[in-house]
């Protein structure tokens, strides 16, 4: 938990992605910034700037971070940008990436390039982390071993060529005439089979990717050289914060930190995914997270509890595991087992060499890694969850325990050792790839609690816990992002929105899954069950988006393809299954017609959380495009460009007054999001107050307060429905009333304009819901303001 006394006077108010492409530079993105202005954002949000592979639609596999990519448009763009930012008042924020660099590409990273040629002798040698005792570093990029790979290596212009790669030479292995495989012999590294790479590999990666090594941010000069023109933005006043990339991912998280704030005078958050109840270092100079804990909490409140047996049943009844422990158990056993073997190796290679052979050190190494219930330790804080992930690992394996033993042991003795650094940063790779990678393609039971921080076992957040949640953000962390979109997030929060509405109507989702899937089934269980929730939650959705979700969600599952061992028949049914849909007219008909009974309870749940989460405690994220409805699923569909024009011309007709209807436009959202962004920039709220509704439909209501600059009562209200289907059945609002804080002035209504004629019960001043949520299904209520014009 972070120190209450810690402030943040730089934090935004809040932040706006922009995902930075070939197609969306640093111009295209200066051009957006009156824009964003307008629409009452704080801060622009950047993704990764510095120079990445050649073709990065993303930013994430930099090459060079000692410059600004000129493929987004170079440091003039970026300077540029960044004076037209601040001009408009609005501040800067760019995510970094210190974990790890691309060398997909070896002549594109000269860092890379100058280690392949001199291996151990390279200046950049300590860059990475290598484990030269090994022998040459292994590149996995053949089709197989064996001199028939090898047929296509050549020599050419003074590097080693394999079809369209390059690889240097090391100084004096060749000459004219030498055989192209006694030159290959003789190199630093050796071309293998891509096979070999989760097995084999000296380096360490950024999870199983082969071509995404990791650095040693850890040592001072090479923090230096991977920061220096980071920290120049921050020292010329370029960037005012920062997100830091898999932060878990680091040798040694806190120090890193540290070292970093106290060199960058601005904002930072961290990509850290916390599980339920756990907090970040107290020694952590940052404002928070990235906000995944924010979207479990907002997310959850607006799914229906009750829906878990049927839901449950249905699950168990279509062939679907609904264990979530034992399918995480599984999951993660496979990511360290055999994703991350080679790393596994190398860290039962530093266990003392008393009592295990070398296979029973890597068992016990990778039962441990897969016994987290966080994502990691930091040692010595957090020594609590190093214990429990040690206790968890023996009674699953008793048998192990004397080795798990003396590595508890080896760890307490040296909590900053290379075991304990080792064991720690790999955890989080295997809870990340076991389970948001794995076992939420398995545990396909209601897919819209299998996102990224999410909790599938606990179903949906009352709305108790919610509120306590949000009183421990405001009180402990004020200044932490929160999110509901990410370009990490497994389904946009307008599908999530769709799909908690099926929460409400579990019975007859059950009752169509059982018509539905034998007259047109996808070839496995899981994926079936996915299938149909996806369908519902993104209607409509085209034939090609839909075919590339279900083919990565089958491969990450694992269940009957993979990425590394395609089923071609597998995947070819999942290829037809929309053609399959199509051609039962009378299937596809019924499927239409569900979907369209989720549109409006999913708008109004949609309008529900954004408004919750633009007003409460943290720093709110819109993600690229969500101020409009959204319905994108994982990467790489998150990332499609956006129509920025569209949403210029909607806001253009609100500034003049328009008060759009809840429709396919999704200009309502616009609306809100507009409404909520200006209010929290004008009004800078703060502290937290719950408010209770009153009357037969008060479980529907969400509601607290907040107050405003210049005031010492609360000013400022959301009120938002929850469980719009139920209320409808039950008969609507009826007398149910929201008791406002009272104090001088009216209330106004900053969505519709109008100002509120409250009632008095018990002393109190009261809101109709039924007249305040007559015309939105939420309402931002201020005092003493006008609406917003």
């Amino acid at each position: 938990m972070m120190s209450a006394e810690r402030t943040f006077h730089s934090a935004p108010t809040s932040t706006y992605r922009l995902q930075l492409r070939p197609g969306l530079t640093l111009d295209d993105a200066a051009g957006l910034l009156d824009h964003l202005r307008r629409l009452g954002v704080g801060a622009v949000y950047l993704s990764p700037i510095l120079t990445a592979a050649p073709g990065s639609d993303h930013g994430y596999d930099v090459v060079d971070p000692t410059r600004v990519s000129t493929a987004l448009g170079g440091p003039e763009a970026w300077t540029a940008l960044a004076d037209r930012a601040h001009a408009l008042g609005l501040g800067v924020i760019v995510d970094i990436v210190p974990n790890h660099m691309s060398v997909a590409r070896p002549d594109a990273n000269p860092w890379w390039w100058d280690v392949l040629a001199h291996g151990r002798d390279s200046v950049y040698a300590r860059c990475f982390d290598i484990d030269f005792d090994s022998g040459p570093i292994l590149l996995p990029v053949l089709g197989d071993d064996g001199r028939a790979a090898l047929e296509g290596l050549t020599i050419a212009d003074g590097h080693l060529v394999h079809f369209d790669q390059r690889f240097p030479l090391a100084p004096g292995t060749h000459t004219p005439g030498d055989d192209v495989e006694d030159v290959h012999r003789r190199q630093h590294y050796r071309l293998v089979s891509w096979r070999r790479g989760d097995g084999e590999l000296t380096y360490r990666r950024f999870f199983d990717v082969d071509h995404l090594a990791a650095v040693r941010v850890e040592e001072p000069g090479v923090f230096d050289a991977t920061h220096a023109e980071i920290l120049r933005w921050g020292s010329e006043g370029l960037a005012d914060g920062l997100r830091v990339d898999h932060v878990d991912g680091l040798s040694d998280p806190g120090g890193y930190l540290r070292r970093l704030a106290e060199r960058f005078d601005g904002w930072i958050v961290v990509e850290k995914i916390l599980a339920p109840g756990e907090t970040l270092p107290a020694s952590w100079p940052v404002a928070g997270t990235t906000g995944y804990d924010a979207l479990r909490e907002i997310c959850g409140v607006f799914v229906d509890p009750e829906a878990e047996p049927v839901l449950t049943t249905l699950a168990r009844d279509h062939g679907v595991a609904t264990d979530v422990t034992a399918i995480d158990a599984q999951a993660r056993g496979h990511a360290a087992g055999e994703l991350l073997r080679a790393e596994v190796r190398r860290i039962a290679a530093l266990l003392p060499p008393e009592g295990a052979d070398p296979r029973q050190a890597e068992e016990t190494v990778a039962e441990l890694l897969a016994s987290f219930d966080v994502y990691r330790s930091y040692l010595p804080e957090g020594e609590g969850a190093w214990a429990r992930a040690v206790r968890t690992a023996a009674d699953r394996r008793p048998d192990l325990q004397p080795v798990l033993k003396g590595i508890d042991r080896a760890v307490r003795a040296e909590p900053h050792g290379d075991i304990a650094r080792r064991v720690q940063q790999t955890s989080g790779m295997v809870v990340a790839m076991g389970t948001e990678n794995t076992a939420f393609y398995r545990g396909t039971r209601f897919v819209a609690l299998n996102e990224v921080g999410g909790e599938p076992d606990a179903f949906g957040v009352d709305v108790a816990a919610f509120h306590a949640a949000h009183l421990r953000r405001e009180a402990t962390e004020p200044h932490t992002m929160t999110t509901l979109s990410t370009h990490d997030t497994k389904r946009s929060e307008d599908v999530r929105a769709r799909l908690a509405v099926l929460s409400e109507l579990p019975g007859d989702f059950a009752d169509a899954v059982r018509r539905w899937s034998p007259r047109a089934p996808l070839p496995e269980a899981a994926l079936d069950l996915l299938g149909w929730q996806t369908l519902l939650g993104a209607w409509p959705i085209d034939d090609e988006r839909l075919v590339d979700y279900l083919l990565k969600a089958a491969r990450e599952a694992r269940l009957g393809t993979s990425w590394t061992d395609q089923d071609p028949d597998f995947e070819d049914r999942i290829r037809s299954w929309p053609d399959r849909l199509r051609a039962d007219a009378d299937l596809y008909a019924e499927v239409r017609a569900f979907a369209e009974t989720l549109t409006a309870p999913g708008w109004s749940n949609a309008l529900g959380q954004k408004a919750v989460h633009l007003l409460g405690p943290g720093v709110p994220d819109v993600y690229q495009g969500t101020e409009l409805w959204d319905l994108s699923l994982v990467d790489p569909d998150n990332r499609r460009p956006v129509d920025h024009d569209a949403r210029a011309r909607l806001l253009s007709r609100i500034e003049a007054g328009w008060r759009p209807p809840v429709d396919a436009t999704g200009a309502a959202k616009l609306h809100v999001v507009r409404t909520c962004l200006q209010a929290r920039r004008d009004l800078d709220p703060t502290g937290y107050l719950p408010l209770t509704a009153e009357g037969p439909a008060a479980d529907h209501a969400l509601a607290f307060a907040r107050t405003t600059r210049g005031s010492h009562d609360p000013a400022l209200a959301v009120v938002a429905t929850r469980l719009p289907l139920t209320l409808a059945d039950a008969g609507g609002w009826d007398d149910t009333v929201v008791p406002l804080p009272s104090g001088p002035g009216p209330w106004t209504d900053l969505l519709t304009g109008r100002t509120l004629v409250p009632t008095r019960m018990d002393g109190l001043v009261t809101a109709r819901l039924a007249e305040v949520l007559d015309h939105y299904p939420v309402a931002v209520l201020a005092r003493n303001r006008p609406p917003v014009g």
